[in-house]
C-alpha cells in the first residue's frame, strides 16, 4: 500500500508542477521608463512607439515608479539576493567593468534556491557580477555576455557562455541573438515550470542601433531639460553646479560618449537611445506570440522592467547614479493572469529586491532567507491602493555589505556624485547625501516629479521632514544596516 501511494503522489507530481506559473523576467540596462509608449502619460517622450512592451501594461499592472540600484551591478545583485546593497556580504567589485568576484554560499541567488522546489532555471543575455555564472548550481541553462568581455561596440561580435562551455564569439546584432535563445526556451518541452531570466544590453551605451531603425525617429524633437547646467538652489554642494554636459553647436548641449570618444549632441543620443528599445520591442513581441502559441500564455508571470533609469540632461546628468527620479526610475509591468488588474496603473513604488519574495510566494515556496524586499502581490491585486511601506534605494558604487558598514570614508562615490540613501513612501521622497554637513531633501515627486522644490528647507514641512527622518532610521535598523550608527549628521539650513 506505501508504495502503491508514493507511485500516485509521483504521479500527480508533474501535474501539480504544471500549475505553479511559469516566470518570465525581462530585464533591459539602463532604461528610463520615458522609452515606452504606455509611460506616455507620465512624461515618455511623444514619438516613442514600443508597441509589444505596451502589450504587456494593457494586459497587466503598469507601475509608475520603480528602482533598482544606483548602477548596473548592485541592481543585478540585488535583484538576484532579495537585498539592498548594505546587506550583500561577499562580493566584490574591482573594477567598474572587470572581473567580480563572489562567495555563492555567502552571496547567494535565489534561482538556486527556486530550482529546489522543482523549477527549470534559465538565464539569457548580459551578466555583470564576474566570472562565475552560476551555470549548474543557479541556471539549468544560461547563455551568458559578461560586460568584462567587451568586444568593438558592445552589440556584435559578442563572446558567449553556452551551458557553461568554453566562450564562442557569435556573429551578429546581440538584443537578436538573446530573442532568438528566448523563443528557442519558450518552445522547449521542460515538463515542469520555470524562470527564465533575460538580460538585455540594450539600451546601454554606445547607441549601437540595427541598421533596419536608421531611419526611426530622426525628426523626433528632443526638448533641452531646463536645468541640463545649472545653478541649483537648495540642493547639495555637489548638486549646485553638477553637469556632464558642454555647450555645442548652436549652443546645444552636447556629451562627451565615453565610448565613442566624441561629443554628441543631446537630441542625437535621445533619438539613437529609443532606436535600440525598438529591437528590444520587437523581440517581446516574438517571445510573446511564442507563449501564446505554445499555450503558456495564461501561466506566465511577465515582468518587464530595468536595471535602473537613464538621465538624458535633467539635473546635469547623462547616465545613473544620481539619487533623483530622472536617473533612477525605471519602467516595471506585469502581466500576471488572474492575479494582476488588466491595463491598470499603480503608483505605489517597487524594487527589484521586490522580485524574490513576489515569485516565492506564486510558486508557493517559503523565502529561503529573510529578505529585504515584500510580495508585490497585494498591489498588483489592488494596484490603486496604497500600503504603509516604506522603499530604502542606496548608492554605494562598488562597495557591498559590511564595506558599507562605516558610513562614510570621504573617498567615496563616483563620477563626482557621493554615496547616498533615499526612501520614497507615498508621495514624498527623502535624500539623504552621506556626507557631513550637508542638507538634506525632501521632495512631493507627484506635484512636483522634476523636484525642483526642497521641502526639507520649507519651514513649512518640518513636521514632514522629522517623520521621513524616523522612517529613515527605522527602515535602515529593519533591514539591519550597520551603517545607521554612523549616519554623518546633516545640517538644518541651507
Amino acid at each position: 500500500m506505501r508504495a502503491f501511494l508514493f507511485a500516485v503522489l509521483m504521479a500527480a507530481a508533474p501535474a501539480q508542477d504544471m500549475k505553479r506559473p511559469n516566470v518570465l523576467l525581462i530585464y533591459t540596462d539602463d532604461q528610463s521608463y520615458r522609452t515606452l509608449g504606455c509611460y506616455r502619460d507620465e512624461g515618455a517622450w511623444p514619438w516613442v512607439k514600443t508597441p509589444n512592451i505596451d502589450r504587456i501594461a494593457a494586459e497587466g499592472v503598469r507601475f509608475t515608479h520603480a528602482y533598482g540600484a544606483g548602477w548596473c551591478t548592485p541592481s543585478r545583485a540585488s535583484l538576484l539576493t532579495g537585498l539592498l546593497p548594505h546587506g550583500i556580504q561577499g562580493l566584490e567589485i574591482p573594477k567598474v567593468v572587470g572581473d567580480g568576484r563572489y562567495d555563492p554560499a555567502v552571496c547567494r541567488f535565489w534561482p538556486a534556491e527556486l530550482r529546489k522546489t522543482g523549477y527549470h532555471t534559465a538565464m539569457i543575455g548580459k551578466w555583470h557580477i564576474g566570472q562565475d555564472h552560476g551555470h549548474g548550481r543557479d541556471w539549468d541553462h544560461s547563455v551568458v555576455w559578461n560586460q568584462a568581455d567587451i568586444v568593438g561596440d558592445w552589440y556584435s561580435e559578442q563572446p558567449l557562455r553556452i551551458d557553461g562551455a568554453p566562450k564562442k564569439t557569435l556573429p551578429g546584432y546581440s538584443t537578436d541573438h538573446y530573442t532568438r535563445f528566448a523563443v528557442d526556451y519558450v518552445k522547449r518541452d521542460k515538463g515542469k515550470p520555470w524562470l527564465l531570466w533575460l538580460c538585455y544590453n540594450a539600451p546601454h551605451l554606445p547607441n549601437t542601433f540595427h541598421p533596419r531603425h536608421k531611419d526611426d525617429y530622426e525628426d523626433a524633437e528632443v526638448p533641452v531639460p531646463a536645468d541640463v547646467y545649472g545653478p541649483r538652489e537648495g540642493v547639495p554642494a555637489y548638486m549646485k553646479n553638477y553637469s556632464v554636459w558642454k555647450p555645442g553647436e548652436g549652443d546645444a548641449p552636447h556629451y562627451r560618449d565615453w565610448h565613442l570618444k566624441k561629443l554628441v549632441p543631446l537630441a542625437k543620443l535621445v533619438r539613437d537611445y529609443n532606436k535600440l528599445v525598438r529591437a528590444v520591442d520587437e523581440g517581446v513581441g516574438q517571445i510573446l506570440d511564442a507563449l501564446k502559441a505554445t499555450g503558456q500564455a495564461e501561466n506566465t508571470i511577465i515582468l518587464f522592467t530595468s536595471d535602473q533609469g537613464f538621465a538624458w540632461g535633467d539635473k546635469g546628468y547623462a547616465w545613473k547614479v544620481g539619487p533623483y527620479e530622472a536617473c533612477m526610475r525605471m519602467p516595471l509591468l506585469v502581466r500576471w493572469p488572474g492575479v494582476a488588474k488588466p491595463g491598470t496603473v499603480c503608483r505605489e513604488p517597487a524594487a527589484v529586491y521586490d522580485f524574490g519574495p513576489t515569485i516565492f510566494a506564486a510558486a508557493g515556496a517559503a523565502v529561503p532567507w529573510t529578505m529585504h524586499g515584500r510580495d508585490l502581490r497585494p498591489l498588483l491585486e489592488r494596484p490603486e491602493t496604497r500600503w504603509d511601506r516604506p522603499l530604502l534605494l542606496e548608492q554605494f558604487f562598488k562597495s557591498f555589505g559590511s564595506q558599507t558598514d562605516a558610513g562614510l570614508t570621504g573617498k567615496n562615490g563616483f563620477a563626482g556624485v557621493p554615496w547616498w540613501i533615499f526612501l520614497r513612501q507615498g508621495k514624498h521622497k527623502y535624500i539623504r547625501t552621506l556626507v557631513p554637513d550637508e542638507i538634506e531633501e525632501l521632495y512631493d515627486v507627484e506635484s512636483d516629479p522634476g523636484e525642483r522644490r526642497n521641502l526639507a528647507l520649507a519651514p513649512e514641512s518640518r513636521a514632514t521632514l522629522g517623520e521621513f527622518r524616523d522612517r529613515f532610521v527605522a527602515e535602515l535598523k529593519r533591514t539591519n544596516a550597520a551603517l545607521v550608527d554612523h549616519l554623518p549628521k546633516p545640517r538644518t539650513s541651507d
